[in-house]
Order: C-alpha cells, then sequence, then structure tokens
C-alpha cells in the first residue's frame, strides 16, 4: 500500500509539472509573437509554432525532468532541494530544445521563445509543486497518507527523534515504538517493543516503512549489527547521528572518492553569495536612507533642541574578522555619560538617557544612522548585533564559540534580534540565533528577518 501510494504521488507531480509546462509553454508563445513587447522580422505560421512544437516540448520535458531526480519523492524534501531541481530540470529542457531547434531550424524566433519559456517554467513548476506539497501536507497531518516507523534505541537522541515525528506531523510518519537490547530503569516509560533481532518481525507486523538508528556515540558499534539485521528488509533506514546541540552547527555530507564526510560548521557566505548580499545591503540601503531622510533630519533638530552635545554618537564595535570600525547611532543619553561609569550595559530606567532618547532606543530609531555604515561597506543590513571590543574579550572566555559571530559582517537587525533576544537578555540565546543564521543564512532569510523588523522588531520590551 505504502508503495502504491507513493507510485500516485509521483504519477500526480508528473501530471502537474507536464500541465505547468504546457502553461508556460503558451504563455512564452503569447510574450514573444503576440504581446507586441518584443519584435520579430517575419511573423511565424502561428498553428505551427504553438501547437505542433507543444508534443515535442512535453517529451523532452518528461525525459529532462526524468534524469535531473524530479521524481525522488521524499516526505523529508526541503524547498530548496525542490527549487534546485525546478531550475536544473528546466536548463536541461532548455538545452535539449535548443539543440532539437538546431537540427530542425523550423522554429521562427525559437531561441528568444524558449529563453523566455526557460524562465517562466522555472516558476510554474516550482509554484505547482509548492502547491501540491501543501495539499499532501496537510493531509498527513490530518492522518491521511500515514506511514510508520521504528525507533533503535531508547536514550537522548531516540526521545529528540520521536518527539521531532510528533510535532512534524507533515511529515506523516508515525513512531510505533522503540527497540532495545539495554533495557533499564532509565527506560521503562518507554514502549520498548523488542530487541534488535526482533526487527524484521515487527516491521512486518507493523508494516513499518522507515527505522531510525538512534543510538548513542559509545554504542556506534552496535550500528552495523542493527544494519545486518535489516538488510533483509524492504525500509528506509536513516541515522540519528548523536551529535551534542552546538549552536551554529549545520550538518551536510559530501563524498569523496567513496568517503562520506560530514561538514560539522560551513559558512554559506563565500564567493557568490557575498557580492549577492553586498549588492542588496548598497541597494537596500540607499533607497532607505533616499525614504526616511525627512525623518532622519526631524530627529536631528530634535535631539539639538532637547539637549546639549552633538546629533550623532560614534562607539567602537567589532565586526567581520573582529576587525574594529566606528559605529554611527543618534546619541541618546547625556553629554559624557560614560565618563564616570566607563563601559557598561544598559539598564532599564537608565537616568543616563536624555527624554527624548528613551523613545529613540525604544523604538529602535536611533540605529537608523547604521544605514551609513552598510553602504560603507562596515556593517550589513542582516547579521549578528556588533559588541564592543571590551565585552568581548570577556565574553570570549566565557562563551564558547562566542568569536564564530564574527565569520559574517555585523548587522542592523538580526535573526537573534527579530526573535526577542536584544538588550539584557541571555548572551547563550542569542549566540544560539546569531551562529544560526550564519550557518543557514539564504538571501530569502534576509528579506523574512527585515520584513519581520519593520513589522514586529522595531519596538521590543528589552530595549533600554
Amino acid at each position: 500500500m505504502i508503495q502504491r501510494r507513493s507510485q500516485l504521488i509521483i504519477v500526480w507531480f508528473f501530471v502537474c509539472d507536464i500541465i505547468a509546462t504546457s502553461i508556460a509553454w503558451l504563455a512564452a508563445y503569447h510574450v514573444r509573437f503576440e504581446s507586441g513587447w518584443i519584435p520579430f522580422v517575419s511573423s511565424p505560421n502561428e498553428n505551427d509554432t504553438l501547437f505542433s512544437h507543444i508534443p515535442w516540448v512535453l517529451f523532452t520535458a518528461a525525459v529532462a525532468y526524468h534524469f535531473t531526480d524530479q521524481y525522488k519523492i521524499s516526505r523529508m524534501r526541503r524547498m530548496r532541494e525542490e527549487a534546485f531541481c525546478s531550475i536544473k530540470g528546466t536548463f536541461f529542457l532548455v538545452l535539449l530544445l535548443l539543440a532539437i531547434d538546431f537540427f530542425r531550424k523550423d522554429l521562427s524566433g525559437s531561441r528568444a521563445m524558449v529563453s523566455i519559456f526557460g524562465t517562466f517554467n522555472v516558476f510554474a513548476v516550482f509554484f505547482v509543486r509548492q502547491i501540491n506539497w501543501k495539499l499532501i501536507r496537510d493531509f498527513r497531518s490530518r492522518g491521511y497518507d500515514q506511514s510508520f516507523a521504528i525507533i533503535v534505541g531508547t536514550g537522548r537522541v531516540a526521545r529528540k527523534m520521536a518527539t521531532i515525528l510528533k510535532t512534524n506531523s507533515w511529515l506523516g510518519i508515525k513512531n510505533v515504538g522503540y527497540v532495545e537490547n539495554q533495557v533499564s530503569a532509565f527506560n521503562k516509560d518507554l514502549d520498548v517493543m523488542g530487541k534488535f533481532e526482533d526487527l524484521p518481525n515487527l516491521i512486518a507486523q507493523y508494516s513499518v516503512s522507515h527505522v531510525f538508528i538512534a543510538l548513542p556515540m559509545n554504542r556506534y558499534d552496535e550500528v552495523r549489527n542493527v544494519y545486518e539485521i535489516l538488510a533483509d528488509t524492504f525500509v528506509d533506514v536513516r541515522l540519528a547521528a548523536d551529535i551534542p546541540d552546538l549552536a551554529g552547527m549545520a550538518l551536510s555530507t559530501v563524498d569523496v572518492d567513496g568517503m562520506p564526510l560530514i561538514s560539522l560548521k560551513e559558512n554559506p557566505h563565500f564567493g557568490l553569495n557575498v557580492m549577492f548580499k553586498r549588492s542588496m545591503d548598497i541597494i537596500l540601503s540607499l533607497v532607505g536612507f533616499i525614504l526616511i531622510s525627512p525623518l532622519l533630519v526631524c530627529i536631528a533638530v530634535l535631539i539639538k533642541l532637547t539637549s546639549r552635545g552633538p546629533v550623532f554618537y560614534t562607539q567602537e564595535r567589532c565586526g567581520l574578522n573582529g576587525k574594529s570600525f566606528q559605529m554611527l547611532k543618534f546619541r541618546s543619553m547625556k553629554m559624557d555619560a560614560e565618563n564616570a561609569s566607563g563601559a557598561v550595559w544598559a539598564a532599564k530606567n537608565d537616568d543616563r538617557r536624555t527624554i527624548l532618547g528613551t523613545f529613540l532606543r525604544k523604538t529602535s530609531i536611533d540605529e537608523l544612522p547604521q544605514l551609513i555604515n552598510v553602504i560603507r561597506g562596515e556593517m550589513s543590513l542582516v547579521g549578528p548585533r556588533p559588541e564592543r571590543p571590551v565585552f568581548i574579550d570577556k565574553f570570549r572566555k566565557t562563551i564558547p564559540n562566542y568569536m564564530a559571530r564574527h565569520t559574517v559582517k555585523a548587522g542592523i537587525t538580526g535573526w537573534a534580534q527579530v526573535h526577542g533576544w536584544r538588550g539584557n537578555t541571555s548572551l547563550r540565546k542569542r549566540l544560539q540565533y546569531d551562529l544560526y543564521y550564519i550557518t543557514h543564512w539564504t538571501p530569502w532569510m534576509d528579506v523574512r528577518i527585515l520584513w519581520m523588523t519593520i513589522f514586529n522588531g522595531m519596538i521590543h520590551r528589552n530595549a533600554y
């Protein structure tokens, strides 16, 4: 039954892909030949161009999608994998179409049309697939299309695996119990169904499709034994690695000449990613600076009218690779506020603040001049908040992995800030969120953080 359901899902995805491809082809024809947006020398034969080539396009699409793994459907398939497959499948399809046109030479303006079609097709296929996954996951969350799993082990990792399956009901994987050779008082609260050698019988009895091996690291020698027991069964076997919950850890695997390597720490900020992020910083900062310039002028005037001293306050902070820079802020404290107290964290009801400064800090408006730091390349719009050198020297000695924050540029806002970890809150939690951002960064994550900052991150009770 499980295999039959999987085949039906694959067929459904294939049909939807073909429909999406057909729509993309028709849309590309309209833009190329009917919209008037793109000039052409001679008018094509409409029926020949539009309809006679659709069978070629759909047949080629089926071949391209098959050879780019579009139909290796998995319950744990992620959006980024779906996007990559859509791009890869369309790219291969476009290459095949151009090759066909090169030999046939009978489609007027085909190169322009195929290029337009390729762009439309990526979005069409990806969009349709996301809708399908949303529907499938909604059905699975309601108890339909369920598959069953057994967890090998009863320790910390096994309990966490069971919690993940329970809380992520959209996977449609239900844990039926545990198997364990070492039964003790610490796992009597769990439904231990038997020992490792009982796995084949339990798999047949409960129609199990997934086995998660979740043994502690000091028992990894037993993993091979479990795998050999499962050799004659038809189940998916996955290893839940016993790796401590370290902030910023993002596991990925790569095979080098037959040797599987597990990456524990990998920074995605390199190459084209850095160029893309920098381009986004410059464009958005300049646009933002121009749009809010009237507000900046008003704030500057109010600061001059309500307190003695300069409009801006500069403070040494550390950014990329620990390099220091002068961070700009609107002055929110009285002149020479730190002369007596030295460098200290802002506290609630801090009497060093001006009346206007209290409002500026509470609304985070005092941070807006940092757009200049972004334009100068000292900061990014999104990233870990920069800290003062005197505090960094203290934190690096007491908080493990703290300096990993400096592998990217500091930001005006960040993943930790939009989740409430700002001001006088837990440094360890803030570091955990910062490192998660560093290892899971994507351009869309930056856009999401900026959106969250605008609508729920500007005003916060922990901002003093």
